[in-house]
């Protein structure tokens, strides 16, 4: 199952998950409130992995402060095995203005990608991201255009599917695409979906 930037309200339901099929994972591509990521972990008996988004409201406010929702995995910088499947995570965007969380320059994007490059040497299933890469997916805006540094971590890694986020439809639904490049299928997750590997 794929989500990404919006609580929808066929999952944030009282029945939920009555109606979806059977899944082994769910990735969440950011910008997803962290009681929408709590509420994924108790009802679905399955890894839930994310990775921040540029909003930075994958938290949780108790008491005096906030911290990380629960009963989850945020996988920004890492590669995990879950269900079968190498997953490397890739959180923020590329930077839009001077302040703000998540979001990052063009050397802390080689740099952190390079480092994730590595971690994922034995080769990686799926790329997790916020941000979109450079190509079809990118937004019009500067705020939402792709990001190079993803670009060259497929060509250097070969993921069967990068899944992102941050590109929402009000630009029109942007169609999954086949990267030459890479050999990667590319998926908006924006919403929610089910995908099968």
């Amino acid at each position: 199952m794929l989500l990404a930037d919006y609580v929808h309200p066929f999952v944030y339901r009282n029945g939920f998950p009555q109606g979806v099929p059977e899944v082994d994972v769910v990735l969440a591509a950011g910008d997803l409130p962290g009681y929408y990521l709590e509420y994924l972990a108790t009802k679905l008996p399955v890894p839930v992995l994310y990775v921040p988004g540029n909003h930075e409201n994958e938290y949780i406010n108790e008491g005096e402060g906030r911290m990380p929702a629960r009963g989850v995995t945020n996988v920004h910088g890492k590669v995990v095995t879950v269900a079968g499947l190498r997953v490397a995570g890739w959180g923020g965007v590329p930077r839009y203005r001077e302040d703000g969380e998540g979001q990052y320059s063009p050397l802390q994007a080689r740099w952190g990608l390079g480092l994730l490059a590595l971690r994922a040497r034995k080769g990686v299933d799926i790329l997790l991201t916020h941000a979109p890469p450079t190509g079809p997916h990118a937004g019009q805006d500067y705020a939402h255009r792709g990001c190079a540094a993803i670009q060259s971590f497929m060509d250097r890694r070969h993921p069967k599917l990068v899944v992102h986020g941050h590109i929402h439809e009000y630009e029109g639904k942007k169609l999954d695409y086949h990267d030459d490049s890479s050999g990667a299928e590319v998926m908006n997750a924006y919403g929610y979906r089910i995908v099968e590997l």
